[in-house]
């Protein structure tokens, strides 16, 4: 039966949300412009809105989810993006896995900050929170999903299945609901997709409050002072924003194939940009708040900031990218609205500063070469340059997609070579920027002429020479440009632990944030070049074999047949196919998939054999999202195992064919990446032509290429899963077969019923065996088998050695802890202001 409440809840909680957000807006303007006297009343009136606006977006998101988590089928949105497979922590990833629901969680975290905001501010809260309300009605307005004439304002989470679709079936049955829904893309189904998107959607919503501040500032004429509240929130933005970018990074890492974490894909490319302008903006509100310069150029930084977010929620949710990228979205018919919604406030923005732009604080004095000021603005630019460099081409699309929309033709076309395109310029960009970084911050804390930068500068120098000297000789870095990169990553880390040391000798602790942070961007640079310039793929196919006619010729040089149970060589290692496996519910390990039979019941197995003390034979167990097999591969080393690992890879004919997550063998130096790229397919076999053999009981023969052994036979009383009649006689065979290191039993059995033969076969999916018991011939003493074969099971798989790969992880950890403790110094400069009146 079709529940209608929780939708018609979901759809009201938005209007209630809509209208309150516009309501807060306006009486937030109503407070700004209030006399004294009745400021209170309005600030009241516009908090209880606010709440309001608050408690129903909480409640949008509950009835959205609860929908997911109740398998209610009858919502579209449910079925189309879970299933009852799915386990509650991917059930939470199918929440925003849609356009609706990221809009959703979107609007949630704006609703957190304002909360906050409304609780930590004095004098800002009225012309910040009016931005803030504005926000929020355009982002309600995306999942309000109403049509008025033939205008539609957003896309409704809540509609039914019935009214999304044309089907058939819903003329017959308008009650009809699907058993199951259609489930999450298999590329999501990992934990990082469960706290990746809510911290990348964090970050875009904190791109907010330095921008609200930065409007408030412009309305009330103070130009400068809305610098001190918004900058702990810039670098708030920046250290959350940067941690769902590398959270990205990660997931992209140990769920897709490419054997990378970047791969510079336009929705990759669209957060990265804005996530570099914030960058550039807060080291030129800082420099503003030591020399009371770069005024103008904060306040355009912080406006491209917020602007270049809703350009690439545009880019990715209009469907203007098209194929272009592997992560963008369907247009939802909401690319007029998103347009809408950008040029708004850019317009707005780019009024008030305009206005403003003669008022505003500038300094006279010009920037000296040893000036802070100077190698701030340096700094700034290159991070302009960096971003520009990406944003241009992967506008591309959006470009065509413009001048067509006016009837024009446009033939651009993004870069053939992404990685090589982006990557020729951000090096040399990251290069500079990690020099900039080094040399800045001895100009930050002191001043500075010729001999005292050369002084300062020569014991950093001559230190990272000879580290880098080390590094280049050990790891046998040979290319000039890493020479170049390691020279550049290594003075930065050596003169900011420098400026550290100092910090920590004579000052306190909360101003290391900003020597912490550009130490991890100097691993970060160390780490990229050595994992992306001297990854070392190892699974060279030595057999002459072409695996895929429709892959490139250096694919099928890069990647081994594995059979299974044979040893083969690859480099260092002998590695051995040992088949696949599943996750079972409460079993930390995996368990081969060859006991388990499936009961019929999503992610429900009956457990053919004992496995350990984890369940027994005849035992039901759970599995973990059964369309997922787990590969296992044995690394051997001089005839011992040294580990293993287990990529997975499931057969998704939605998503055309084989999607596959690699696994690694992670070492302090160097991670081994190993995926599968294709495998056999048991579930629909090709036989072969039926094979008999005559073979009495202890006799070796061949089946196929396995040596197999006759065990002998023997008189059934019982079996299991077949009932014996009285006067039936049941002989099971046993047989015998060696495959390389393993020896399996296979007993087929041979039924007699009042004159009646009845066979009971064996099957083995990874030998790719059908082994029947035909006859017994007693005067001869032989049994008679039919073998039927298909393809053994096997593997073709990839393995890399990824060098140093933990230095780019440790150096984004190091990066934004330095970025949290800047983030408490400024909020601690701000709320002493605050407390004294001042804010």
């Amino acid at each position: 039966m079709i529940n209608t409440f929780m939708g018609n809840l979901g759809h009201l909680m938005t209007i209630v949300a809509f209208v309150s957000a516009l309501v807060t807006a306006y009486s937030y303007f109503q407070y700004f412009k209030a006399s004294e006297i009745e400021k209170a009343s309005w600030r009241r009136f516009s908090r209880f809105s606010f709440y309001i606006h608050a408690v129903s977006v909480v409640m949008i998101a509950f009835s959205l989810f609860e929908i997911i988590y109740n398998h209610r089928y009858e919502y579209f949105y449910a079925y189309s993006h879970s299933s009852k497979a799915l386990p509650v922590h991917y059930m939470i990833s199918s929440f925003w896995e849609g356009q609706e629901g990221a809009f959703i969680l979107w609007a949630f975290w704006n609703v957190i900050l304002g909360v906050i905001l409304i609780n930590t501010n004095k004098f800002w809260e009225g012309p910040v929170m009016l931005v803030f309300a504005l926000v929020q009605a355009f982002l309600i307005s995306m999942i309000m999903g109403v049509v008025i004439w033939d205008l539609k304002i957003g896309s409704s989470p809540f509609m039914l299945l019935r009214d999304a679709t044309q089907a058939p079936i819903f003329q017959l049955q308008p009650d009809f609901v699907p058993e199951d829904g259609t489930g999450l893309n298999p590329l999501l189904q990992n934990i990082w997709m469960v706290i990746h998107p809510p911290t990348l959607f964090l970050g875009y919503a904190s791109t907010l409050v330095p921008f609200a501040f930065l409007i408030g500032g412009l309305v009330t004429k103070r130009y400068s002072e809305w610098i001190r509240p918004a900058l702990p929130w810039a670098i708030f933005s920046a250290m959350i924003l940067g941690m769902g970018i590398i959270m990205g990074a990660y997931w992209a890492y140990v769920t897709l194939n490419f054997g990378g974490y970047w791969n510079w894909d336009p929705v990759e490319n669209a957060v990265y940009v804005p996530w570099l302008i914030m960058v550039a903006a807060i080291h030129t509100m800082i420099t503003f708040k030591k020399s009371a310069t770069a005024l103008k150029t904060s306040i355009v930084l912080v406006i491209l900031s917020f602007i270049l977010v809703l350009y690439a929620t545009f880019l990715v949710r209009s469907g203007v990218l098209g194929d272009a990228s592997v992560h963008s979205f369907t247009d939802l018919g909401l690319s007029g609205q998103l347009l809408i919604y950008m040029l708004f406030f850019l317009v707005i923005a780019v009024f008030l500063a305009a206005r403003a732009w003669k008022h505003i604080p500038t300094s006279e004095k010009e920037a000296d070469v040893y000036s802070r000021e100077f190698w701030i603005f340096l700094g700034a630019m290159t991070l302009g340059l960096m971003s520009f460099q990406i944003i241009l081409p992967t506008s591309i699309p959006a470009w065509n997609a413009l001048v067509e929309s006016f009837g024009g033709i446009s033939n651009m076309a993004p870069p053939a070579d992404p990685v090589e395109f982006y990557t020729k310029f951000q090096l040399w960009f990251a290069v500079v920027i990690a020099l900039l970084t080094a040399v800045g911050q001895y100009f930050w804390w002191q001043k500075m002429d010729r001999k005292a930068l050369k002084d300062a500068l020569v014991t950093p120098y001559i230190i990272s020479v000879l580290l880098s000297a080390a590094v280049i000789v050990l790891t046998k870095v040979y290319d000039w440009k890493y020479i170049i990169v390691v020279l550049a990553g290594m003075f930065t880390i050596v003169a900011n632990s420098v400026i550290l040391l100092r910090i920590l000798r004579k000052s306190t602790f909360k101003l290391a944030g900003g020597s912490l942070a550009h130490i991890g961007l100097g691993m970060i640079l160390i780490g990229i070049m050595f994992s992306s310039g001297y990854s070392d793929v190892i699974s060279i196919n030595m057999s002459g074999l072409t695996y895929s006619n429709s892959w490139e010729d250096e694919m099928n040089k890069e990647h081994v047949l594995l059979w299974i149970n044979k040893p083969t060589q690859m480099k260092d290692y002998t590695v051995i196919y040992r088949g696949r496996q599943k996750k079972v519910v409460g079993v930390p390990e995996y368990v081969p998939s060859k006991i388990l039979e499936s009961t019929g019941k999503v992610n429900e197995a009956l457990a053919l054999e004992d496995y350990k003390d984890y369940f027994k034979k005849g035992d039901l167990v759970n599995i973990v999202l059964e369309e997922n097999d787990y590969f296992k591969i044995d690394y051997m080393q001089n005839e011992t195992l040294q580990f293993s690992l287990s990529p997975m890879s499931q057969f998704n004919e939605g998503m055309g064919g084989l999607i596959s997550s690699p696994d690694s063998k992670i070492y302090l130096d160097k991670d081994l990446y190993t995926y599968v790229a294709a495998m056999n397919d048991s579930a629909d076999p090709e036989w072969k032509e039926d094979e008999n053999y005559e073979v009495a009981p202890g006799e070796q023969f061949h089946i196929a290429d396995f040596v197999t052994y006759f065990d002998g036979a023997e008189v059934l009383k019982e079996i299991e899963g077949y009932e014996l009649q009285e006067g039936d006689i049941a002989v099971k065979a046993k047989l015998r077969v060696l495959d390389y290191d393993v020896e399996k039993q296979l007993n087929p059995t041979f039924i007699i019923r009042n004159g009646q033969v009845g066979k009971l076969p064996v099957i083995d999916d990874e030998l790719g065996l059908k082994v029947s018991l035909e006859n017994i011939l007693p005067e001869q003493n032989k049994f008679v088998f039919k073998v039927n074969q298909y393809q053994k099971d096997y593997v073709v798989m990839k393995a890399i050695v990824k060098p140093y790969i933990n230095v780019l992880w440790i150096g984004t950890i190091i990066m934004l802890f330095g970025l949290t403790v800047a983030i408490v110094r400024r909020f601690d400069e701000f709320a002493k202001m605050r407390d004294k009146g001042l804010e």
